[in-house]
């Protein structure tokens, strides 16, 4: 395989860009695992704020879930070259992130916070179903490993989302508010990495533009039996950029929360 052959010969190329297979995986490792993290921690942000307990406790865990589903794509990082997970998490600034600018919104309102529950964890389900038979084994294994987890946050979210898009007036207003406003966000989960066309090659990954028709043929019939609407696809303009280092002023100030005791005890575990 030929991803093989690179992971014992970097020097072995594809494109005008000079990035060959491992950096194009590394990449996909990366932003996986960084919209982990992030979103990881701002549901986490929920913790004794929830609407109910219930709904406390389920955010709190579905975050810890992220949190260590993070940590297994870092370690595979790791295998690939990569610093440790720790330092990978905790020792780089907002610049150095290819977290999408979806997740490191603060929380705002509920119905934000569920909007985007939604429309992450249905992306992040299909991407885990797609990687299941990616020809990168390892990342086969892990996304395995984690889709049950991540099956019941989509139940978890569509329950929600079904109820109080259904609910009274108010409740339908802020839900259909939230998705409109997290839209064009939304979309930029699905931005292009550099050298996907390698990846696409060698079957181990199905694309960002593949991902997204099936995001939208999964979610929209679900969000009309919600009494949601999508908004109208002349007004849909992705928000790209966190990708490539481009980041709101949301970002930097949240990790330097999440690495305050990283910074203070690098030592500690998480």
């Amino acid at each position: 395989m030929l991803l093989k052959q690179e992971a014992e010969n970097p020097q072995i190329t594809h494109n005008s860009n000079k990035m060959n297979s491992i950096d194009a995986l590394k990449e996909l490792l990366y932003k996986i695992a960084d919209d982990q993290l992030i979103i990881g921690h701002r549901n986490s942000e929920w913790t004794g704020l929830g609407p109910i307990l219930e709904e406390d406790i389920a955010f709190s865990s579905m975050a810890q879930d992220k949190i260590g589903q993070s940590e297994h794509i870092y370690n595979l990082l790791h295998q690939l070259g990569e610093a440790d997970a720790d330092t990978v998490a905790f020792t780089r600034n907002s610049a150095q992130f290819h977290s999408s600018q979806f997740v490191e919104l603060p929380i705002g309102d509920y119905s934000f916070s569920l909007i985007r529950h939604f429309l992450f964890d249905f992306a992040e389900y299909l991407r885990f179903e797609s990687l299941k038979s990616s020809a990168y084994e390892p990342l086969a294994q892990v996304s395995k490993k984690f889709f049950g987890e991540i099956k019941y946050h989509t139940m978890h979210a569509n329950t929600w989302v079904n109820q109080l898009g259904k609910g009274n007036e108010e409740s339908h207003t802020k839900m259909q508010d939230s998705l409109n406003y997290a839209w064009n966000y939304a979309l930029g989960m699905f931005e292009q990495g550099p050298a996907e066309d390698l990846l696409i090659s060698e079957n181990i990954f199905i694309g960002e533009k593949a991902l997204q028709d099936v995001w939208l043929g999964t979610i929209t019939p679900l969000l009309t039996q919600s009494n949601l609407t999508i908004p109208a696809q002349e007004n849909w303009k992705p928000i790209f950029g966190g990708r490539f280092g481009k980041h709101s002023q949301h970002l930097q100030p949240l990790l330097e929360e999440m690495t305050e005791v990283y910074s203070i005890d690098p030592s500690a575990d998480w």
